[in-house]
């Protein structure tokens, strides 16, 4: 008999709650109900629509992010237009954005990861490039632990205290190190298979998610990380660099960003564990913009040209079932 594994090519999670974030096909077992396997299922998507949020109170891009659609958190970036790099901070409630604590250190294209209280600042450019780390308590910021390369323009994921970084730009190259952060220091973790800049990512620090990017031209190639190794997935239907991003390796969302056809785009893509397929559109062209939240709730800040937008994502999943399977 063909076992799951064999099938998913993954074994069947143990959860001590039922999972909120599910995609098609899930299965679990419930260790709080025993004997009782659960999967999930849905016949139908009504297709994810962006809607126009609050404004910030500046306009930026190439900003660090983290949280929810309902509680986000932006910082650092720089000006647009000045081309000033910034320190400070925003954090947005649902419907407006107001001033947090100002970073140590103004800097563009930084890494971020966590929660509007508990938010990681990583890497980037201040007057040159930066292994800087700074993490945020939801009022102030306080000096985190290095990376041991520094860099800019690179993938993001995970928590305050189990954090991921991954690709950027070393100059003179593109870079494919990984490092992990433990909430104290930095350790390296396997490398990219596809050096790239500008890179989407999304996930936590032992299933993140690498997608787009920039080699030569705007990438389409997907990466998967297990906590210690890269692997190939399936790519992107439309290669594209500097978007905002949210959600998990099994349920992620890339949007807006850099296409050479539109230099611009409004277009987003959602990842489901195995295949991309095409979500709703933006409102309104952008590139350079940064993301927060979920795949059925996100949030996308900032960008050029509009350093100063937001806008919300909500995906609706129809006709869902869990079913449940009793064993004796």
């Amino acid at each position: 008999m063909t076992s799951y594994i064999e099938i998913k090519g993954q074994q069947i999670q143990v959860l001590s709650t039922d999972p909120t974030d599910l995609v098609e096909g899930q299965v679990w077992y419930n260790s709080t109900q025993p004997g009782t396997f659960k999967a999930f299922t849905f016949n139908a998507i009504i297709p994810g629509t962006f809607a126009v949020g609050g404004n910030m109170g500046s306009c930026r891009r190439y900003m660090g992010g983290g949280g929810t659609q309902n509680a986000g958190v932006g910082f650092g970036g720089n000006t647009t237009p000045g081309g000033v790099n910034c320190a400070t901070t925003e954090e947005y409630n649902g419907s407006a954005w107001t001033a947090g604590g100002t970073m140590t250190t103004a800097r563009k294209s930084v890494g971020g990861a966590g929660t509007q209280n508990a938010a990681l600042a990583f890497a980037g450019y201040s007057t040159a490039n930066s292994n800087a780390t700074e993490e945020y308590d939801g009022t102030s910021w306080t000096a985190g632990g290095n990376l041991a390369t520094a860099r800019l323009r690179l993938g993001a994921a995970g928590t305050q205290n189990a954090a991921l970084g991954f690709g950027g730009y070393e100059g003179p190259n593109r870079s494919c190190l990984t490092e992990e952060y433990n909430g104290t220091s930095w350790t390296a973790g396997g490398n990219l298979a596809t050096a790239r800049q500008f890179i989407g990512g999304t996930g936590t620090q032992n299933a993140a998610l690498a997608f787009g990017g920039l080699a030569n031209n705007p990438l389409s190639c997907t990466e998967e990380y297990d906590g210690s190794a890269w692997t190939a997935a399936t790519a992107m239907p439309t290669g594209c660099r500097n978007q905002g991003t949210a959600g998990t390796q099994n349920a992620a969302l890339g949007f807006g960003g850099y296409i050479p056809s539109t230099l611009m785009s409004c277009l987003s893509q959602e990842y489901d564990g195995s295949t991309w397929t095409a979500g709703g559109n933006m409102v309104q062209k952008r590139r350079d913009l940064t993301g927060a939240g979920t795949q059925l709730s996100a949030l996308g800040f900032g960008g050029y040209l509009y350093g100063n937008r937001t806008e919300e994502y909500t995906k609706t999943l129809s006709s869902t079932t869990t079913k449940t399977i009793t064993i004796s």
